[in-house]
């Protein structure tokens, strides 16, 4: 088996294209089979050397290594152009001398293809006259011959899938400046390079009929191809930049991990035939077979991206992790670098603030509280539990200060405490847990709060009550 991802480098590594890459690299891997990368790039008014090393970048970003590329199918254009000669001089193919514009308007008033109109044009032009305009520099495009009856092949998703040729227009293989097109270079590089499965959205399914006219006209072994629906945005409509379809790159930015985009994007359009939905790329690879790709459009769901990062996240080492936050927080002068170094209470802290983190900013933001001497506090959170009722805040605040005095500092010595003093003050639990979550964290949501306090200890917290104590009355 050899398959390939062949993007082109107009642009970025968007969603779509990753899916497709996703999907050729899973199959291989599941088959010991070959991926070939191979960049597409004969519009060489849009291609960059920019969008190639993104491309490259991304598809190595999400753990997609390749076997053999990246090919340039810029590299082959003297054999692309051979084949369209080929098919010339073999009759399945002809030269169009006409006028693009002229052809065009004409089969507007004729309600025609074009490319009928241009076959008739040159039908016109004796074969020796069509050979003396070629030979004194005329220029002139290139199209197939479409045969006539129905093109049929077996599609690995949507199984025997027909075209009638009268559907199929006289596809130009070479421009009249002698410059191949798509569907050519496809069809030689493909041979070229032995490949044996095409996997690709759908939205080419209408360029397959096409090329699989040209491996029949040109005598060359065909691909198997197989058509994976398009995905579609919340709403039902197509992705756009608007439902997520950016760059994958940017996903990095935003704290998504590799393995949990690559477990995302393998969910888009296949199953795994039972409820897992948390794969490892081991698991997916093991999993993987194209009778599971669904025929039906795939919709991208942020808030699943976002569930299974937090999952792939959850599962990373804790050193790894704890490697992070040092990163991140290391420029932070409040920054307490050495309460990392306890393997007891980094466990235990990372067992706290990562069931609420979805990506690696949210753990940042999670852990901050614990491992910065300094907080920033939540405006919103001062405002609504400290000063809507500043007399209130003082007394519960003060009444905790005094109630954890002596304490074994333990979740369930501080819960007793805690609901102890409430009780005492005629009040919920949670009109005293609210203020107390301010000075502690500075947010208006946190971990449970007597996880916080074991994690903070009996210094800081008695320190940060009273620093909030301060500060309410400085506010009042």
């Amino acid at each position: 088996m050899r398959v390939r991802f062949a993007p082109s480098p107009t642009g970025y590594l968007h969603v779509g294209g990753a899916r497709t890459a996703v999907f050729n690299w899973l199959l291989a891997r599941r088959h010991q089979g070959t991926f070939v990368l191979r960049i597409e790039d004969t519009d060489r008014e849009r291609s960059s050397d920019a969008h190639t090393r993104a491309i490259v970048d991304g598809m190595a970003w999400l753990g997609l290594d390749w076997d053999e590329g990246p090919f340039f199918q810029s590299e082959g254009v003297e054999r692309h152009r051979e084949a369209a000669l080929r098919l010339l001089a073999e009759g399945k193919a002809y030269r169009d001398f006409s006028d693009g514009e002229a052809v065009r308007e004409e089969a507007r008033e004729r309600k025609m293809h074009p490319s009928r109109v241009a076959r008739e044009h040159a039908e016109r032009v004796d074969p020796e006259e069509s050979e003396r305009r070629a030979q004194a520099g005329e220029r002139f495009a290139v199209r197939f011959r479409v045969p006539d009856g129905e093109t049929v092949f077996e599609d690995l998703v949507h199984g025997e899938t027909r075209f009638g040729n009268d559907d199929v227009d006289d596809l130009v293989l070479l421009r009249s400046d002698g410059s191949p097109v798509y569907n050519l270079a496809v069809v030689s590089d493909d041979a070229e390079q032995e490949i044996t499965h095409v996997l690709r959205g759908d939205d080419h399914l209408s360029n397959t009929p096409k090329q699989v006219l040209l491996y029949r006209a040109l005598g060359l072994p065909e691909p198997l191809f197989g058509h994976v629906p398009m995905i579609l945005g919340s709403d039902g409509r197509k992705l756009s930049k608007r439902h997520g379809a950016v760059a994958v790159s940017a996903y990095a930015e935003e704290g998504i991990l590799p393995e949990a985009m690559l477990n995302f994007l393998a969910l888009l359009g296949w199953s795994p035939g039972d409820d897992r939905e948390f794969m490892t790329a081991d698991e997916l690879v093991a999993a993987f077979s194209t009778e599971r790709l669904l025929k039906s459009a795939s919709v991208f769901d942020s808030e699943k991206l976002g569930w299974l990062n937090g999952r792939h996240l959850a599962a990373r080492p804790d050193d790894e992790l704890a490697d992070h936050l040092r990163t991140a927080l290391g420029d932070e002068p409040s920054f307490l670098n050495g309460l990392l170094e306890d393997e007891a209470w980094r466990t235990a802290l990372l067992e706290v603030v990562k069931p609420r983190a979805r990506t690696l900013d949210d753990l940042v933001e999670q852990a901050r509280p614990f491992l910065c001497d300094r907080l920033s506090y939540e405006e919103k959170a001062v405002q609504k539990h400290w000063l809507r009722d500043r007399d209130a805040a003082l007394e519960r605040l003060e009444r905790l200060l005094g109630a954890f005095d002596g304490a074994e500092w333990s979740g369930e010595e501080l819960e007793t405490r805690l609901r102890a003093t409430a009780a005492e003050m005629e009040v919920g639990a949670g009109k005293v847990i609210h203020p107390l979550r301010v000075a502690l964290t500075g947010n208006m949501a946190s971990p449970g709060i007597f996880d916080v306090l074991v994690l903070l200890g009996r210094e800081r917290v008695d320190a940060r009550i009273s620093e909030g104590l301060e500060r309410i009355r400085a506010a009042s």
